[in-house]
């Protein structure tokens, strides 16, 4: 490992360090979400979407092999200014999943498990939004890369996440829709139209 080193430059071997300390956070997070699950199912928790979970696991494997690949064989240019900006931003967005897992607690999981009966939770970044881990999800993976001057692989992940979202979020507002009181408790209104394609099933 230390000859591998060698071979980077200063800037690349720190990002390295980063990378790989962003996904030891990602494995303790892990094991903590398959400790909630464990706990959700035992209270009657519902899985749904899981067939897009696997798609989501491998994304953000790839994005963070893809920001290491950018940086090491294409030697992307550190930008101070930016690369300090961007560890800033990649700061608030882990303190933000950090208040999103404190909030939830035994609720936070990597899969959209819901409890029947279980209202929806209105409090700590609830309050500001609707989906404030996948806002900290967003922005660590535009801010990891930029970095070190990744800016491809903070496109191309970003583009493919959103995708993911889309399908995500659908998915879990609809369960909660049904299980958790999720439109009243955040006042939100649906035409009857939304409401039946919502009752389709479709994505």
């Amino acid at each position: 490992m230390d000859a591998a080193f060698a071979e980077l430059s200063r800037s690349q071997a720190l990002f390295v360090l980063l990378v790989l300390f962003v996904a030891g956070l990602r494995l303790v997070e892990l094991s903590m979400a398959r400790r909630n699950e464990r706990e959700a199912r035992a209270r009657g928790g519902i899985e749904v979407g899981a067939g897009h979970y696997p798609v989501m696991v491998v994304l953000h494997v790839l994005f963070l092999a893809g920001a290491l690949a950018e940086v090491i064989f294409l030697e992307t240019p550190v930008a101070p200014a930016l690369a300090y900006s961007m560890l800033g931003v990649l700061l608030l967005a882990s303190l933000l999943r950090a208040w999103v897992i404190r909030t939830l607690a035994w609720r936070w999981t990597t899969r959209v498990i819901v409890v029947p009966g279980l209202p929806a939770i209105r409090r700590g970044p609830f309050r500001l939004m609707r989906h404030p881990n996948y806002l900290a999800v967003a922005l660590e993976i535009v801010a990891l890369p930029l970095v070190h001057g990744a800016w491809r692989s903070a496109l191309v992940f970003s583009a493919l996440n959103a995708a993911l979202m889309v399908v995500r979020i659908r998915s879990e507002e609809r369960a909660l829709a049904e299980h958790g009181a999720y439109r009243e408790i955040f006042d939100l209104e649906h035409s009857e139209k939304t409401d039946e394609r919502c009752d389709t099933g479709t994505l």
